[in-house]
């Protein structure tokens, strides 16, 4: 992704590795109030089904995201932008690598926990097209705060239309 405005920079987005560990909790235990432990990421990136990546500038950890994948959708654990970087494009850069996968593998929708006290997270995903489609009441364990499911659909206006279309030949004839 090219440089469209002084504030956008560039990054390298790749699969996160054991080395990266060290720069992604520091930005998880800078960015949230109950950040996940090293343990936490690791019990995840375990799983048969979850994967890890990087945004990197210049050798640096700038951004990471933990995504599950499920036959027709991704689902997004943990994202996160540096303090630092925050608002210069790297989170959108990362999104729109995700949305490239959708696409490739088949899958239709990006789903994704937001905690309600998290203006800023929720602000960002409704700018890449994510709305929120759920409530989930008391949902953390270390509060009693409820959680936004947000979601984002490949081709959302052509799936509405498919919605109203007919569904074979016969009914076609039906709506003449």
């Amino acid at each position: 992704m090219s440089s469209s405005s002084p504030s956008q920079i560039d990054v390298q987005i790749r699969w996160l590795i054991r080395r990266d560990m060290p720069e992604v909790l520091r930005i998880e235990q800078e960015s949230f109030e109950f950040p996940w432990t090293e343990e936490d990421f690791l019990c995840c990136l375990r799983q048969r089904n979850c994967i890890g990546m990087v945004a990197e500038r210049d050798h640096q950890i700038v951004g990471f995201m933990i995504y599950e994948l499920h036959k027709a959708r991704l689902n997004i654990l943990n994202f996160c932008v540096a303090p630092e970087f925050r608002r210069q494009g790297v989170g959108t850069q990362m999104i729109v690598r995700l949305i490239d996968k959708l696409s490739q593998q088949r899958r239709k929708e990006i789903l994704l926990e937001v905690r309600e006290r998290n203006l800023d997270a929720q602000m960002f995903f409704k700018t890449q097209s994510f709305r929120a489609v759920k409530v989930l009441r008391s949902y953390y364990d270390d509060t009693t705060e409820d959680a936004y499911i947000m979601q984002f659909r490949l081709n959302q206006s052509q799936m509405l239309e498919a919605d109203f279309s007919p569904a074979n030949r016969i009914s076609e004839y039906d709506a003449a």
